[in-house]
């Protein structure tokens, strides 16, 4: 018999009725996303209720908030996960073999884009590639003062 209770709260089908209001059955797959628009529908009600600390999908009126904490079926996975975790801090991962390093960069960018024109200008280029999907090359001139001749 539990067996079976257990794999009705996995099914994705089953009806929970919502916190806010009463008549709402929504499905458990589309439970988080009800939620989040009650919520929104509902905002002097979602006032009153407080979030279990626990699971999201638990809302209990604020007054009772401390029991439900005391009482939450899922705060035993928070408490199971805390007892198994590691009391020692974690160690370095080992090295996983590989010897790839990045190859040196011969690029220099800022002299790439900002170079002196022959007439003297100082212009940077642009790319650009709006939604159309052609690409744009836009120049500036950054230093409009000419050189003497």
């Amino acid at each position: 018999m539990e067996l079976e209770e257990d794999l009705d709260v996995l099914d994705p089908e089953r009806l929970i009725q919502c916190p806010l209001v009463k008549h709402h059955q929504i499905r458990a797959r589309r439970f988080p996303y009800h939620l989040v628009k009650c919520k929104e529908s509902n905002p002097e009600i979602a006032k009153k209720l407080a979030t279990c600390p626990f699971n999201a999908r638990h809302l209990v009126p604020q007054a009772d908030l401390s029991d439900h904490i005391m009482k939450c079926n899922d705060k035993a996975f928070m408490e199971q996960d805390v007892v198994n975790r590691p009391s020692e801090p974690p160690q370095e991962q080992p090295n996983n073999g590989s010897t790839w390093q990045a190859p040196p960069c011969d690029e220099d960018w800022e002299t790439a884009i900002f170079q002196p024109h022959p007439d003297g200008w100082t212009r940077a280029a642009f790319a650009a590639t709006p939604l159309g999907g052609e690409m744009l090359l836009v120049q500036c001139d950054l230093d409009q003062r000419r050189k003497p001749s």
